[in-house]
C-alpha cells in the first residue's frame, strides 16, 4: 500500500533558504494541506481509540482536537470513567484494559500511596462510587500521551491540537477533504485523506460533509421503541453538564464571587414531566429510575451516613496516600443539579451555541457558590466556606472543564439502528418471552465489541425527565458505524447509529472507546484490502476475517452469560 506523506506539495513555495530536517519541520508547521491514511477529527476518547487502532495498524495518521487535551470524556470533560460491574475481568478491548492498568501504574509509580492502596490489584485512586477508577483527569491525559508517544516519534501520528473542522469538500459520496481552523493562530489547514473518521462530541462532521443524521428524540412511530416519544421531537436533546472539581479545607474561606446568574438558579424548579419535586439547587431531586422525590446527603467532613455525594465522584482519597500528603480528599461535581438543559448546542448559531455555554457555566458556578453559602449542613448550619475550586486539576482559568460533558450527539442514519427492542431488559423479555433471569441481547453477526451499561437518559431539553431503564450487556453491530450513503466517513463515539433512547447505553467510556478502536482497525482493515466498509460487512468471508482480526487485537465481541443491568 502507497505511503501518504503528511507533507504536500503547496509547501514547495515556502523558502528554500531551510533545508534537511529543519526546512521539513517548517514546511509542516506552516503547511496550508496535509494528507495521510485517515484523519481523525476529534481527539476525544473515541478519536484516541481509533488514531491507536490505526497507528498500530501502520497507517499514517492526523488527528485534530478542539482543546488542547486529547481524552474527552476522561480529559477535558473531567467525567472518571463510568463502567459496567464486570470490567475488571471482561468486557472491554486489550487496548482499553491496557489504558486502566497504566492509570494504575502511574499513581503506583508516582505517588505516595500507603502500602494498602499500591497492594490492591483493583486500586481505585478516589475510592468514588460512581466507579472502580475514579482518578484525576491530568493521569488519564498523561497516560494518553504516553500511549501515543511511539507513533509520534515514528512519524505515524500527526497531532493537531485546539483545530476545530471547519468545511469539508464533497465529491458525491465521498469525502475528499477536511478544513480545520487553528483556533489559536487563526490559520487553517486542509487535510486529505481516503477515509474520514469523525470524533467529534457532538457529530461536528456530519452536516459539514452532508452526511445524513438525526438529532433528538424518534418517533414511536419510527422505531417502534416503548419509550419513545409519539412523535419524532429533534429538539428533545439530554442536558450537557460543565463540571468542575473541588476540595475542602475547614479552616479556610474559598467563597467565589457571586455568580452574576445566582439569583436565578438559586430560584429556579425544574418544569419537567414527570415533576421534579422542587428547586434545581437543593439537596431533594427526584429518583432517576423511580421519578418520586429523595434526599441525598452531602458533607465533606464525612460525618453524614448514607449515601453522600461528597464522595460519588471522588477522584483523590486521603485514606490512599501516606499521611500528610494530600491536603484533602479532591471531588468531581457532575451532579443532577448541575446538568443544564435550558437550551441545545446541537444545530445552531455560533452566537446562540455560545450563550448556552455561558449559561451552562454560570449554572455549575452558581452550584457552586450555594454549597459555599447557603446548602443545608447535616449539623443544621448552612454552607461550606472551605470548599475550594481546583482550576489546577481541571486545566482552565475559571475551574470549570475544559469542554462540556455532552451526552447526545448527532447519529448517523447507519445502515443499522440499534433500538430499544435490542438492548433493553424489559423489551426483550416481552419479544422473546423469557423470564429476566434468561433474557439476552439482540445477538448481532457483525459485532465488532461489548458494552454494558442501563439505558440512562438525563432530563431533557424537552422538558422530559430521567429515562432510566434496565438494560443488557450488548454487541456493538458493525452496521451501526456504516453510514447510508456516504463511503469513507465512520463516525468514532456517540454518533452512530443508535436512537435517542439507545444512546443512554452506548454512550460510556468503554463502549466510546470500542467503537472509535474499532472504526481505526475498520479504515486499517480495508485499506490493505481495497474494499470498502459497507464491503466487508456485507460479505461473509470478509466480515468474518475482519472480526479475526479483532479478535486477534483483543476485542471481545461476545458476552458470557451474565446478569441485567
Amino acid at each position: 500500500m502507497k505511503r501518504r506523506s503528511f507533507l504536500r506539495a503547496t509547501t514547495a513555495t515556502l523558502p528554500l533558504l531551510y533545508c534537511g530536517g529543519a526546512w521539513r519541520a517548517f514546511a509542516e508547521a506552516n503547511a496550508v494541506e496535509l494528507a495521510a491514511d485517515v484523519a481523525v477529527i476529534g481527539g476525544g476518547f473515541g478519536g484516541c481509540a481509533a488514531a491507536l487502532a490505526a497507528c498500530r495498524a501502520g497507517l499514517q495518521v492526523i488527528l485534530t482536537e478542539e482543546t488542547d487535551w486529547i481524552g474527552g470524556q476522561a480529559t477535558a470533560q473531567a467525567v472518571p470513567p463510568d463502567e459496567h460491574p464486570w470490567i475488571e475481568s471482561f468486557g472491554c478491548t486489550r487496548a482499553y484494559r491496557a489504558y486502566r492498568d497504566a492509570i494504575r501504574a502511574f499513581y503506583c509509580d508516582r505517588y505516595p500511596l500507603t502500602p494498602e492502596a499500591r497492594a490492591n490489584p483493583h486500586f481505585n485512586p478516589g475510592n468514588g462510587w460512581v466507579s472502580r477508577l475514579c482518578h484525576e483527569p491530568r493521569i488519564s491525559l498523561a497516560v494518553l500521551t504516553q500511549m501515543f508517544a511511539p507513533h509520534l516519534s515514528a512519524g505515524r501520528l500527526r497531532l493537531l491540537l485546539d483545530h476545530k473542522p471547519a468545511s469539508a469538500e464533497v465529491a458525491g459520496d465521498r469525502v475528499r477533504a477536511v478544513t480545520v481552523r487553528d483556533l489559536k493562530a487563526g490559520r487553517s489547514r486542509t487535510l486529505l485523506a481516503p477515509y474520514f473518521v469523525d470524533a467529534t462530541e457532538l457529530g461536528d462532521l456530519l452536516p459539514l460533509t452532508k452526511t445524513e443524521y438525526v438529532v433528538g428524540a424518534e418517533s414511536q412511530k419510527i422505531t417502534g421503541e416503548p419509550h419513545a416519544t409519539a412523535e419524532a421531537r429533534p429538539t428533545d436533546q439530554q442536558g450537557f453538564t460543565f463540571c468542575f472539581a473541588m476540595d475542602y479545607l475547614a479552616d479556610e474561606d474559598h467563597t467565589i464571587a457571586r455568580p452574576a446568574e445566582y439569583d436565578f438558579w438559586r430560584s429556579y424548579i425544574p418544569q419537567m414531566t414527570p415533576p421534579w419535586p422542587g428547586p434545581l439547587l437543593s439537596w431533594q431531586m427526584g429518583d432517576p429510575v423511580s421519578l418520586k422525590p429523595r434526599e441525598i446527603g452531602f458533607d465533606p467532613t464525612l460525618k453524614l451516613s448514607g449515601p453522600n455525594l461528597w464522595t460519588y465522584r471522588r477522584i483523590a482519597d486521603p485514606a490512599n496516600y501516606a499521611p500528610g500528603s494530600l491536603r484533602s480528599a479532591i471531588s468531581l461535581v457532575n451532579w443532577p443539579q448541575n446538568d443544564y438543559w435550558l437550551g441545545r448546542i446541537v444545530d445552531l448559531p455560533e452566537a446562540e451555541q455560545a450563550r448556552q455555554l455561558a449559561r451552562a457555566k454560570q449554572l455549575s458556578l452558581s452550584l457552586l457558590y450555594w454549597m459555599q453559602t447557603a446548602a443545608p449542613r447535616p449539623d443544621g448550619g448552612t454552607g461550606w466556606k472551605g470548599l475550594r475550586l481546583r482550576p489546577d486539576v481541571v486545566g482552565t482559568e475559571d475551574g470549570l472543564a475544559k469542554y462540556p460533558y455532552i451526552r447526545e450527539a448527532r447519529r448517523i442514519r447507519a445502515e443499522f439502528t440499534v433500538l430499544e427492542q435490542h438492548v433493553g431488559t424489559e423489551a426483550r423479555m416481552a419479544a422473546t418471552g423469557k423470564p429476566r433471569d434468561e433474557a439476552t441481547a439482540e445477538r448481532f453477526a457483525d459485532s465488532v465489541g461489548v458494552g454494558a451499561y442501563r439505558i440512562d437518559l438525563h432530563p431533557s431539553t424537552d422538558g422530559r425527565n430521567y429515562i432510566d431503564l434496565s438494560s443488557l450487556p450488548f454487541q456493538i453491530p458493525l452496521g451501526a458505524l456504516i453510514p447510508q450513503r456516504v463511503e469513507n466517513l465512520l463516525p468514532a463515539c456517540k454518533n452512530i447509529g443508535t436512537t435517542h433512547i439507545t444512546n443512554g447505553c452506548f454512550r460510556l467510556h468503554p463502549v466510546e472507546w470500542n467503537i472509535g478502536e474499532a472504526a481505526g482497525a475498520l479504515v486499517a482493515f480495508c485499506q490493505a484490502r481495497q474494499k470498502s466498509p459497507r464491503q466487508v460487512r456485507n460479505n461473509a468471508q470478509l466480515l468474518a476475517e475482519f472480526q479475526q482480526s479483532l479478535r486477534n487485537q483483543g476485542f471481545e465481541l461476545e458476552w458470557p452469560k451474565v446478569r441485567p443491568l
